[in-house]
This record gives structure tokens, C-alpha cells and sequence, in this order.
């Protein structure tokens, strides 16, 4: 029976893949060329196609009121990069079977794939009933001993109870409410059921309005979301894939059934390939649709290129992220193999839980603060904008908190002092900002790294890695290595010339082929090459999505109520730096004069620049010599209202690690801006007058 082809991918199960498809009524483009656009628009009656894989394409949306489509509604079509963040609203149709919600619902491993049902019926399994109305989580299908189930799972006195649902099971099952936010992408991805449209309300509006928003000025409703599919299919007399959109005009009729499905190509995708058993490698395999890219090894693997795909396997990855301030950022994937250098650069921590979190074994963390607070605690250090510490361990003390003792988490510090050192307690939920001092100028692997320090760890390439023509991660200023990943990879090479073997992510790779009936020739295999990967903005936060999160600051007891004081003004002096010298337990540091911790906590906008490290100067031949901490550098931005719009210092890029100071000059730097904050206090108590 003929229907529609947008009729028939809307109700096609992808289970059911791949389907033969014949075209009953054709259409033809005058005036253009066979393929429009990347999609095939040119299909002749009679013409044989195979639906190998489909994917939301687009979203036609229209404006609803009451959860109906407005008669006065246009429809328009929202991309799926469409910026926005909506909230999912439940449908009031029910599902009538456990199998019809495995059809037409996605369920799978991401956090995404868990829909929630309820019924309004009691359920009654062997050992557990499920009570109606309450909320069960789909998790995944499963074979259950011959029979295909579903195990669900429902929570009762923060308990979760575990449970298999067969597709047999009948009754009426409602979707429940979803109080998450998505994007468009992931709504079209795991939110829209099959033969079923998505109502969404918006819920926040990630940019201003403009003209070319094809959402009316300050929409804040509802809109019923109807998917258009790409269609992936095999043409009987072609070796590429040809993409089809599901709301081209024409008529289509299944006949898998009776026509013989391997006289077309295979493709396969990466993934495909990947899900094969170790024992069918190693196979050759011709490119059907290759990736792009300039970099080698993505520039070899063109359409028609036939390649020796040698085994599978998992693979390490240090994931990272270029350090700096305005966005976006670039970010990395570095093999373990990497054969260059790191030198350390100096960390940021936001809280001295993250102190914590940082310090190691191997090394005493020495940190500087650049942000003052306030204890509310006398048994507590408050902090002064360039107070120095050596971090210690985490313990309890007990403190007087409204009129009763009570035991709470504090990070142990030694306070670096002119010439001695004084032991302090910082609470764990502090919110602060330190910045490390670094002593340690080594040259570190990769492997070194991740071996010795805990992630997250900034660093700045030293040393290029030469075995490869361009270093993409020589060029970038500095790096944090944020965590280790295992992902999925294929090893390959070119049929053409099997020398050279090149790791291949699975995952992020754009690319089909079909497997050849030819022999592999046993080879001896090089060294195996990798690349650094660089990975866009939403492969990033996918990755970073799954990352653990057992780990939390612990919760900050109510705020001390503070005094309302008018905020203190200060000057900038010109000759006001932003460099702190390194400093060794065993050096005596200057701390003569620091901000009053109280009026630097009524700052609101205070940043203190503690970016590059001075290292004493190597002419000077007494080695023991005194090295200055500069306690404060350039003050910026009080507030816009307040104090007018400041000016943002540009970054230099570092000639060498370290810059050599004299003593001398560094003490004049002191003496102007000691100078300066003494005429500002003075004026301000005269203002006060």
C-alpha cells in the first residue's frame, strides 16, 4: 500500500531498518540538477531506494493556545541550532502498551533516554506493586530470559526499587510532567515521539530579538513542534548516500519484503564497524562518504579510497581547554602519546574547598589570595587581598555560631608572614579567589603529568612536538587539563600504502563505508599515529556532561548581616603591576601593608591581577636573597555606575617563563601605591567630615 514518504519515516521504527523502498509517484525539479542542497531531489517512478537511517532535520513550528494549533498561527521552520531553552509539556494522549512506548519513544544510555510514565492503575508484578500515579523511569530494553522487557525503575523513601516491565503489558500509560530544560537539538533528538508532535513552551530566550527571529517580539507561549527527517539512502546503481527530506511530494510503497536487500551496498558508519567482534578484523573497506578536514590522517580518507581497518579498541585522552578570559575557547583532545613538553602555570580557585581538592601529597600548594573576606567567626582567619599561604590538610574546629558551639569543615593553612609563619584555620565553603605560586620549572610529558598532579591542571606548551608538521597546541598561550577520557577508536590505514597506521575516533567522525571480499595482506605495522583532536563547542560539553559530580563544596551556613557602609574609592596608580614574585618557604616575604579586609569586602568589582610569576634576578650572587611579594597590583572596575567605565589590560604574550626584577624597583612600585591608598583613606575620612 502506497503512502506518502513523510507518512511512512514518521511512523518507520528504526528497529526496522534498513527498508526497500519503491517510488509510486515521482517528482522532478525543473531547471535543476539532480542532487539540491546536499539532499537528493530528483526521484523517478519506479526508481528503487534503501532507507538505511533516518534524523530530524528541521522543526516546523506553530504558535498554540490551550495546547491547540491557533487558526491565525503561521508556520515557520526553527533550525535545530535554533537558541532558546524550552520546557517539554507532557502529553495527555496516553500509550497503550509497554511495546508502543519502546516504538515510538527514545529510550537509551543518556541521561536524555529515561522517560517517566505513570499509570492511572495499579500495577501488580510478582514481588512489587506499583501504586497508581506514581512515577516510573524507563531506563532501557532488554532480553529477560527470551522475552523483551523493560527495566524501569520507581523511587520510594529516596530508595530506588529496580523492575522489568514486559512489551506485553497493556494498560494506559501517561507521560509525566518534566520540570528539566533542553535545546532544541536535544528536544528533537530525545523528546519527540513517533507518529506524535511536541508541544514546548519557551523558557528562556538566549538572545535579544531581532527582526530576523521568525518568533514573534517577547513570545513566551507555547509551540507544537512537527519534525522534518533527513532520510539516508542507497540508490541501486550509486556508491554514495544520497540524503532525502521527508516532506518531498512524493509517493512510496514498501516492498522489502519481496525484493532481494543485498543487491544494494552496505554502508556502514564508524559506529557500525565499531559494534563488529574482534575476530572479524582485519577487514578492507572502500569509502562511501569520507570526512573532511585538511589535517592529516582525515585528508587521505577521500570518497572512492579504499582502507585497511586493522582492530578496535579503547584509547586515552587527556581532555583540554585553551586558558582565557573572553570566549569561545578552543578545546582538545591530546593522545597519551603526545611527544611534547609542559611547563605549569599558575591555578585559580575560586574557594578553598577547590584548595583542597588541589592539594598533594608531593608538593605543598602555596597560593595567593586575591580576594578579601570577612570570617564571621573569630576563630576563623579573615583574608586580606595578598595574603600568602601554604595549604596543609582539611579538619573540623569547633566555632561559637549563634550562641552554641558547632563543629564545621576548615582547610589548615600556614599565613606566610616577614619572617615567620602563623597558623590559620579558612573555612571549607569560603568564597574566595587564590591564585598558586609556582616554584617548580621542570619540562613534563603528558604522561607525567597525569601520573604526579591531580586534574585539573594548567600548563603552556615548552617544547613543540616535532614528529608532527604543525603543532596546533604550540600556538595556543596556555592550557588546563581538565580530566582523563577513554573513547573509542579504530585503527587504520591506506589500502594504497599500509605503512602508515592512523588512530580514528568513532564517535566524532562523519563517515561510511562498505567492506570489501578482499584478503588483508599480513603487514608490518609502524608506530602507530595520532593527532590532537580539536573537538567543537558541543562535543565539549557532551563530553563534560557525564563528568562525576560526587563531589560538591560543603553548604555555607546563613551569611553574617553586615552594615551598609558607603564604599571606599581607591586610586589607580599608574605604575601599578600585576606580577607576583615567586616565593619559597624558605625566602622571608614582605607583607607591610595590605587592605583593610573589611573595606575590601565591601567592594563590590575588586579584581586583582596575579598573573605571571617574578622570578629574583640570577646576577645577583647572594642566592638567599629577599624575594617581595607584590601584594596588590592594578584595582579594576569598582563598578560602572559607581565609578565609570574601566579600561581592560590587554594580555602580553610572554617572551620567556619568567621576567628578572630589581630589588629597587620593586620597592618604589611599593612605595607609589602605598602613597596612593594613604591620600585616598585620607580623602575619603575629609569626605566623611
Amino acid at each position: 500500500m502506497a503512502s506518502t514518504l513523510e507518512k511512512f519515516i514518521h511512523s518507520l521504527d528504526p528497529r526496522a531498518l534498513p527498508r526497500v523502498l519503491q517510488i509510486q509517484s515521482g517528482i522532478y525539479f525543473q531547471g535543476s540538477i539532480y542532487e539540491m542542497f546536499g539532499n537528493e531531489c530528483c526521484l523517478s517512478t519506479g526508481e528503487v531506494i534503501k532507507v538505511i537511517g533516518f534524523r530530524i532535520n528541521k522543526l516546523i513550528a506553530s504558535i498554540c493556545e490551550n495546547n491547540e494549533v491557533s487558526g491565525f498561527s503561521a508556520k515557520v521552520e526553527l533550525p535545530l541550532d535554533f537558541p532558546g531553552l524550552y520546557k517539554v509539556v507532557a502529553d495527555k494522549t496516553p500509550y497503550v502498551s509497554i511495546e508502543e512506548i519502546t516504538r515510538k519513544v527514545s529510550i537509551g544510555p543518556s541521561r536524555f533516554g529515561h522517560p517517566c510514565f505513570y499509570s492511572p492503575e495499579d500495577i501488580k508484578l510478582a514481588n512489587l506493586t506499583i501504586k497508581h500515579g506514581e512515577q516510573i523511569t524507563f531506563n532501557s530494553v532488554e532480553d529477560v530470559n527470551g522475552t523483551m522487557a523493560v527495566n524501569c525503575g520507581v523511587i520510594r523513601n529516596n530508595q530506588s526499587h529496580s523492575f522489568t516491565l514486559p512489551l506485553s503489558q497493556e494498560g494506559k500509560f501517561y507521560e509525566c510532567e518534566d520540570d528539566q530544560i533542553y535545546t532544541l537539538k536535544e528536544i528533537a533528538e530525545w523528546k519527540i515521539p513517533k507518529c506524535r508532535n511536541r508541544i514546548v513552551k519557551l523558557s528562556n530566550t538566549l538572545h535579544t530579538w531581532d527582526s530576523s527571529n521568525p518568533l514573534p517580539e517577547n513570545f513566551d507561549g507555547c509551540l507544537i513542534l512537527t519534525p522534518v527527517y533527513e532520510v539516508q539512502a542507497v540508490m541501486k546503481f550509486r556508491k554514495d548516500i544520497v540524503n532525502i527530506l521527508s516532506d518531498l511530494d512524493v509517493e512510496v510503497k514498501d516492498i522489502t519484503d519481496c525484493y532481494d536487500i543485498n543487491s544494494f551496498l552496505q554502508p556502514l558508519s564508524l559506529e557500525d564497524v565499531f559494534e563488529r567482534t574482534s575476530k572479524e578484523f582485519p577487514m578492507v573497506a572502500e569509502i562511501m562518504e569520507g570526512p573532511s578536514g585538511s589535517q592529516k590522517p582525515y585528508n587521505l580518507l577521500g570518497t572512492g579510497k579504499e582502507i585497511i581497518i586493522y582492530k578496535k579498541y579503547q584509547a586515552t585522552r587527556v581532555l583540554a581547554s585553551e586558558i582565557r578570559s573572553d570566549s569561545p575557547k578552543r578545546h582538545f583532545l591530546i593522545p597519551m602519546s603526545y611527544k611534547g613538553k609542559f611547563k605549569r602555570r599558575p591555578r585559580e580557585f575560586l574557594t578553598a574547598y577547590d584548595l583542597e581538592i588541589a592539594r598533594s601529597e608531593k608538593e605543598q600548594l602555596h597560593v595567593v589570595a586575591t580576594k578579601a573576606f570577612d570570617s564571621p567567626h573569630k576563630e576563623l582567619f579573615s583574608v586580606s587581598v595578598g595574603d600568602q599561604f601554604l595549604v596543609q590538610q582539611y579538619q573540623t574546629s569547633e566555632v561559637l555560631y549563634e550562641g552554641r558551639k558547632k563543629l564545621i569543615d576548615v582547610l589548615a593553612c600556614e599565613q606566610i608572614l616577614r619572617d615567620t609563619y602563623k597558623k590559620v584555620l579558612l573555612p571549607m565553603y569560603m568564597e574566595g579567589g587564590f591564585v598558586e605560586v609556582i616554584h617548580d620549572k621542570k619540562q613534563y610529558q603528558l604522561s607525567e603529568i597525569c601520573k604526579e598532579f591531580n586534574l585539573p591542571f594548567n600548563v603552556k606548551v615548552s617544547v613543540r612536538d616535532l614528529s608532527v608538521e604543525e603543532d596546533v597546541l604550540a600556538a595556543v598561550p596556555g592550557l588546563q587539563f581538565e580530566e582523563e577520557i577513554t573513547d573509542s577508536y579504530l585503527l587504520i590505514s591506506c589500502a594504497s600504502d599500509p605503512v602508515e597506521s592512523w588512530e580514528i575516533p568513532v564517535y566524532r567522525l562523519n563517515m561510511s563505508v562498505h567492506l570489501l571480499s578482499k584478503d588483508v595482506q599480513t603487514v608490518v605495522q609502524s608506530v602507530i599515529k595520532t593527532t590532537v583532536e580539536e573537538i567543537s563547542e558541543e562535543q565539549y560539553y557532551m563530553m563534560r556532561r557525564y563528568e562525576n559530580q560526587t563531589l560538591h563544596p560543603p553548604p555555607r551556613p546563613p551569611k553574617k548581616p553586615t552594615m551598609l557602609a558607603p564604599k571606599p574609592v581607591f586610586a589607580v596608580p599608574e605604575q601599578g603591576v600585576s606580577d607576583v614574585l615567586q616565593a619559597p618557604k624558605n625566602f622571608c616575604v614582605d607583607t607591610t601593608k595590605k587592605l583593610c579586609s573589611n573595606q575590601a569586602a565591601d567592594v563590590s568589582g575588586l579584581q586583582v591581577s596575579c598573573q605571571n610569576y617574578l622570578e629574583h634576578h640570577d646576577s645577583k650572587k647572594d642566592m638567599t636573597g629577599k624575594a617581595t611579594l607584590l601584594e596588590t597590583s592594578v584595582i579594576e572596575g569598582l563598578t560602572k555606575k559607581a565609578f565609570g567605565k574601566c579600561e581592560t589590560e590587554k594580555e602580553e604574550e610572554e617572551e620567556h617563563d619568567y621576567e628578572y626584577v630589581d630589588e629597587n624597583i620593586i620597592e618604589n612600585i611599593r612605595k607609589v601605591f602605598q602613597d596612593t591608598t594613604v591620600r585616598n583613606k585620607h580623602a575619603l575620612s575629609e569626605g566623611r567630615r
